[in-house]
């Protein structure tokens, strides 16, 4: 048994290889007009398939609007009930059929026409070949290719030399590779577009990814949770402001701005160099200048790295004009799931 398994993963790696040599031989310039159309596209990506193909279209269209590409999922069978309402001028249309005769996907083909709505056809055609002589250069294959392919502006070749079904019936190398080919397409796109981490954050607000990518200014404590003294406070005071709002640490502040911190540790210290005496001192004597800060902008994430760096448990976090706006303590990062 563990060779039918062994043997339809290598089928479905050799179908992945050559899909990979198609994009970077005798696909490519189809596969860069693709990216152009979508990402010139004022619309959506609306993204369609049957059966198999259509649960490969809902992840591609997924990744897609998760990566900064608005898509939607539209089922072909809907769409001839009136969903095709969904679809106006300005989108893109991304039509998945390994056969490219699905009957429920022909049958939007003469409305989508009417809406001059670009349409990128995914099918199992072996749109292109390498030329024996050349190697790279795209020859229009010689085999007559499907009605889908045909009327697409742009035809992406999802062929495979061989199902992993036993049978050669279920789609299996197949989805796989339409698969691959939406995401090549998608995070091309994302690298197009510049799309960056913080981007992908704020597409990601919920679950265990939204945590991980939270941002400083959700987590940190603010107004009157913030412990904060003057420089003239009288240590006993710096003591009990520390104590009240229990985030070990203090701020210390002329009028909004941040001039030093007194921790926890930095009480123990001074108590075993001074004794007694400390509370005889202020909280400008005491405080240690310059702390290290943190942007309310920043991921939790780096929060996370500085404190481990500094092995302290928690950081001020200021404004462009050391401001103090709040304090994030380590205990405030164990709810991101980093830890």
């Amino acid at each position: 048994m563990k060779h039918i398994g062994e043997n339809v993963v290598r089928i479905e790696a050799e179908a992945l290889r050559a899909l990979a040599d198609r994009i970077a031989g005798p696909m490519a310039a189809a596969f860069v007009k693709a990216v152009e159309l979508i990402h010139a596209c004022s619309g959506r990506v609306v993204v369609t398939g049957m059966g198999k193909s259509g649960i490969i279209a809902r992840k591609i269209a997924a990744t897609l609007s998760s990566t900064g590409t608005p898509a939607l999922f539209m089922h072909p069978v809907d769409a001839v009930h009136g969903d095709l309402g969904m679809v106006v001028r300005g989108d893109v249309v991304m039509a998945l059929s390994a056969s490219g005769e699905t009957e429920e996907i022909l049958r939007l083909l003469a409305t989508l026409k009417r809406l001059q709505v670009p349409l990128i056809s995914f099918t199992g055609d072996a749109v292109f070949e390498k030329d024996a002589g050349e190697g790279a250069r795209a020859t229009q294959s010689t085999q007559k290719i499907s009605t889908l392919a045909a009327a697409a502006d742009v035809a992406l070749d999802c062929s495979v030399a061989k199902e992993a079904c036993g049978l050669g019936l279920a789609p299996t190398a197949s989805t796989t590779a339409m698969l691959a080919l939406g995401d090549a397409l998608a995070m091309t796109l994302a690298e197009k577009r510049g799309f960056k981490e913080e981007d992908f954050a704020n597409l990601h607000p919920g679950g265990k990814l939204g945590k991980r990518l939270a941002r400083v200014e959700s987590l940190m404590h603010t107004g009157d949770a913030v412990p904060r003294v003057t420089p003239q406070t009288r240590m006993p005071d710096v003591i009990y402001e520390m104590s009240r709002k229990k985030l070990g640490v203090t701020a210390v502040v002329d009028g909004q701005k941040l001039v030093g911190v007194i921790s926890d540790g930095d009480l123990r210290r001074l108590l075993e160099k001074r004794g007694k005496d400390v509370l005889d001192l202020n909280a400008g004597e005491c405080m240690t200048a310059n702390p290290r800060t943190i942007g309310a902008n920043e991921f939790a994430a780096t929060a996370l790295a500085l404190m481990e760096e500094k092995k302290i448990t928690s950081l001020v976090v200021v404004d462009g004009a050391h401001g103090l706006l709040g304090i994030v303590h380590l205990h405030d990062l164990w709810g991101t799931e980093m830890m």
